[in-house]
């Protein structure tokens, strides 16, 4: 066969892969269309619930001296869930030396103490955190014995106490700080409203999964950095400018002619800076948590494994309830959310910007 004869079966495979690439876009457009009128529904109820960020962990350290007597710090916000207060119970035959001193630390309230556990210490016995469930956060626990070795747990409502044992396990800590890093990024409707318009913005799967993996290379980066403690930026410009990625993305995606924009054309190195600015936001929530001593990285790496298990879950559910969600008679056009995803960003920068 000749070249000449190929050509007509070149042209029908050309013509055909345009119509199917026409309607996986046309899919995709709908699909797009039907996450808006989901997620508007749901962002006109976050309009008027909490604040964008979760609560940050409260914090129970025990230092024990030799001879029985503990130092105990015990911080938590002084933001809370209404009709909640969460309180750490030490054991009660370690009797109280010195009454709680009380400290404020920007929007934290510290106390202090000491307490005396005698000869034995405090391994084998136990420590209880009241009022987890109505506060709906979770209380890290660092225990330093007097022999030097470090304890670190993390109590939350379906496991308020614990009993001091020798050591931690590595599978233990991994399991506590993914756990933390799949709540804060669930927990967190900033981030959240970042990765949806990132949904939004792209116009394929393809540029979507190549925007989203940039988004988490970003954000995985700047983390490890900032816990390590090779980048140390203040937390309250760093959310003011998170709250402003996420306002800049709104208006990139209410446009009247996207087409021309260098965003829309190439969205993944918008998503790697913005990613790498989101990454120093987890690193905050991570510093109050703090790193146990000689499982770091172990830590780091769980609790980044947990916040991409958060973000891949939330894409999932968006994948799982668009279809659903196109079904039903909602009168909400496709702009509605973003409007109001702009309107919640402007919201907390100014909030932000008066809390500094």
């Amino acid at each position: 066969m000749s070249r000449k004869d190929h050509r007509p079966i070149r042209r029908a495979t050309f013509a055909n892969q345009r119509v199917r690439n026409r309607r996986t876009t046309r899919r995709f457009r709908s699909f797009r269309v039907g996450a808006s009128i989901l997620f508007g529904s749901a962002l006109c109820f976050l309009a008027f619930s909490a604040a964008a960020h979760p609560l940050a962990p409260a914090l129970l350290e025990l230092t024990e001296k030799p001879g029985g007597e503990v130092d105990v710090l015990w911080k938590r916000s002084s933001l809370s869930v209404p009709g909640s207060r969460i309180e750490p119970v030490v054991p009660p035959d370690c009797p109280t030396l010195t009454q709680p001193r009380v400290e404020e630390q920007g929007v934290a309230v510290l106390l202090r103490w000491r307490i005396d556990c005698g000869e034995a210490g405090l391994v084998g016995r136990t420590i209880r955190i009241d009022g987890l469930g109505l506060a709906k956060i979770d209380t890290l626990v660092r225990i330093e014995l007097a022999d030097q070795r470090k304890i670190q747990r993390v109590l939350r409502r379906s496991e308020p106490e614990m009993i001091v044992p020798e050591k931690t396990g590595r599978w233990t800590v991994f399991v506590d700080y993914m756990s933390i890093g799949f709540e804060h990024i669930l927990s967190g409707a900033d981030h959240l409203l970042f990765v949806f318009g990132l949904f939004l913005l792209c116009a394929g799967v393809k540029p979507l999964i190549k925007t989203i993996t940039a988004f988490t290379a970003g954000h995985s980066v700047t983390l490890s950095l900032a816990a390590l403690g090779y980048v140390n930026l203040p937390s309250q410009p760093i959310e003011v400018l998170i709250a402003a990625s996420v306002l800049v993305l709104a208006v990139e995606l209410a446009r009247h002619e996207p087409e021309s924009t260098l965003m829309r054309r190439y969205p993944w190195p918008m998503a790697l800076c913005f990613g790498m600015l989101h990454g120093m936001g987890f690193a905050g929530v991570l510093r109050e948590v703090g790193l146990p001593a000689g499982e770091i990285p172990i830590a780091l790496f769980s609790f980044n494994v947990g916040i991409e298990l958060g973000q891949l879950g939330f894409v999932l559910a968006l994948a799982v309830l668009v279809p659903m969600a196109k079904r039903l008679p909602i009168p909400l056009p496709q702009r509605a959310s973003v409007y109001v995803m702009g309107s919640l960003a402007a919201f907390w920068m100014i909030q932000r910007v008066a809390a500094i």
